[in-house]
């Protein structure tokens, strides 16, 4: 199975860019897997409820019926790095042919890419910026398939 991270951004800090090389590296070494990220458009706060259609709509415009879609979100089931690598491993078997793992802009997702997500989990109980959940979200993955590898990464 493939993973794909699907974001929306118009750029990222060298420090985010040095994040994804690192665990695309790592994460590559046992599953293929990409960070798409997806050029939103720019707009002002005062029109929030357009941009998170809009945002939804690119994304949704890279999802398949084929993917088991993981969707990061504050309204998401809270989930320890242990539980996450079980709900990794419930969607390599689940037969779909990608992971994809969507992380909202900074409005948020609309109903309808709500609707498409086969889990929702949160990262924490506080509202991250979507380039620190990034980092997070590449991290836990990575510790997700060290556990489910058991390999000396993930110190209990």
């Amino acid at each position: 199975m493939k993973i794909v991270v699907l974001t929306v951004s118009q750029s990222y800090e060298p420090w985010l860019n040095e994040v994804i090389e690192n665990y695309s590296k790592k994460i590559g070494f046992h599953y293929p897997f990409e960070v798409q990220t997806l050029k939103g458009k720019k707009t002002e706060r005062d029109f929030a409820d357009f941009k998170k259609k809009a945002d939804s709509d690119l994304i949704l415009s890279k999802i398949t019926n084929d993917d088991y879609v993981l969707l990061m979100d504050e309204r998401g089931q809270s989930l320890d790095s242990v539980k996450f690598s079980q709900k990794l491993s419930q969607s390599f078997i689940s037969g779909k042919k990608r992971l994809v793992i969507v992380i909202g802009g900074a409005f948020g997702v609309s109903d309808e890419l709500k609707a498409k997500a086969q889990l929702t989990v949160k990262l924490s109980e506080m509202v991250l910026n979507h380039h620190i959940a990034l980092a997070v979200v590449l991290e836990q993955v990575y510790r997700g398939i060290a556990i489910l590898k058991n390999l000396p990464y993930h110190n209990v």
